[in-house]
């Protein structure tokens, strides 16, 4: 695990999720302005509005996962594994979040496919973090693997170890931003070029993996693509109790749209997508 220094701490765990607080009421109101102004009724009958609304979705749903991710920063700074893990199948995590992905990839010219060599496994693992490590994983090899590429997920199961493994044919990192490509909001000229967030996307995955008592690597050649692999315990939780089946996203916002709009055209918010 990353050591940060006192600067650093102050960063993460009082200038970030302070700045993530005052946008996150601010946004709210521009958000239910926007809604009022061309509510969905109207999105429905009229493709120019619709067309028009799309493009300030696309801008919100990008900042509030900015805001997301600035108000979950003080994560980066724990350390150890995440009490009170549930017992969930870790397959059929990834495979949903594979189908709901899908067909935006297909809007972008992009294939995804999934493989796992298991129907299914039950291991300890909190399923909404996983699930956000593999879209923020999906979100980077998505943004950067042009028209006509492919992106590939998946899951293979040991006896000790379950590997999640995300690979895609794009333009691949260099190899002075692979060496630090789960630290890049501490590295300024590591930043990925716009739209992007605050740097913070990787970072949070490798801490949901350490969370799990796992961990993750990047591997990459520069025009050869990109492949990050998670690696995760193969165990149960000895108190945990298999989860019952989850509800889509609370907040009223798509998640899987919410965690890829960085990577996604404006097309993809267009009112049929954001039920």
């Amino acid at each position: 695990m990353r050591e940060y220094n006192e600067e650093e701490l102050k960063l993460l765990t009082e200038v970030l999720p302070n700045v993530a607080q005052e946008l996150r009421g601010a946004m709210a109101n521009v958000y239910a302005a926007a809604n009022r102004l061309a509510p969905i009724s109207a999105r429905e009958q009229n493709a120019a509005v619709d067309k028009n609304a799309a493009v300030f979705t696309q801008s919100y749903y990008r900042m509030y996962r900015v805001i997301g991710n600035m108000t979950d920063a003080p994560k980066l700074a724990e350390t150890g594994k995440f009490a009170a893990l549930g017992n969930d199948d870790i397959v059929g995590v990834v495979r949903g979040v594979c189908e709901k992905a899908e067909p935006l990839f297909d809007g972008q010219g992009v294939t995804l496919t999934f493989e796992s060599d298991k129907p299914g496994q039950i291991i300890a693992m909190d399923a909404e973090l996983i699930e956000r490590m593999l879209l923020n994983l999906l979100s980077n090899a998505l943004k950067f693997t042009p028209k006509g590429g492919s992106v590939g997920v998946r899951v293979r199961v040991t006896d000790r170890r379950v590997y999640l493994t995300v690979s895609d044919t794009g333009r691949g990192i260099a190899p002075d931003k692979l060496e630090h490509v789960f630290d890049r909001f501490l590295v300024t000229d590591a930043m990925d070029p716009p739209p992007h967030g605050v740097g913070l996307g990787l970072a949070l995955c490798r801490r949901i993996a350490q969370g799990h008592g796992g961990s993750i690597v990047a591997e990459s050649e520069e025009g050869r693509g990109a492949t990050f692999t998670v690696t995760l315990p193969n165990v149960k939780s000895p108190n945990g109790v298999l989860r019952q089946p989850r509800t889509e996203y609370a907040g009223g916002f798509n998640r899987t749209l919410l965690e890829l709009s960085d990577a996604l055209n404006a097309s993809a918010f267009t009112y049929q997508y954001l039920d």
